[in-house]
């Protein structure tokens, strides 16, 4: 019987709460960043918006390839790599989600004003 060395896990899950903690700080910031060089050099928000969404699914798309191929059994992968990568992907998706929330509330609360 293969004996779990629970320091090993404490270590993997405090670097998952570090990485989740550091991706939605920077997500958010990264995505407010992006607008507004966009609006401050003239670029599209609506290519902004693809640009992240574009990052966003490679992120997914980057997550999936490592879980499948740690499902095989490629030994290049480790199963933090593959958590990290999916949680990476799963907060990138949420900050999007949220991000997506704010403005159609902000485009519903413009439309709901009084002129």
């Amino acid at each position: 019987m293969i004996a779990i060395d629970s320091g090993r896990i404490e270590a993997m899950a405090a670097q998952m709460r570090s990485t989740v903690s550091r991706m939605q700080s920077s997500q958010v910031t990264q995505f407010a960043d992006t607008a507004q060089v966009g609006l401050s050099s003239g670029l599209d928000f609506a290519k902004a918006l693809k640009n992240h969404l574009n990052s966003v699914n490679q992120m997914q798309d980057r997550a999936q390839q490592l879980e499948e191929k740690f499902a095989i059994g490629d030994n290049s992968v480790s199963l933090s790599d593959v958590m990290i990568a999916s949680q990476k992907a799963n907060i990138t998706l949420q900050v999007t989600a949220q991000v997506r929330n704010k403005l159609v509330s902000a485009y519903s609360d413009i439309m709901n004003m009084q002129v």
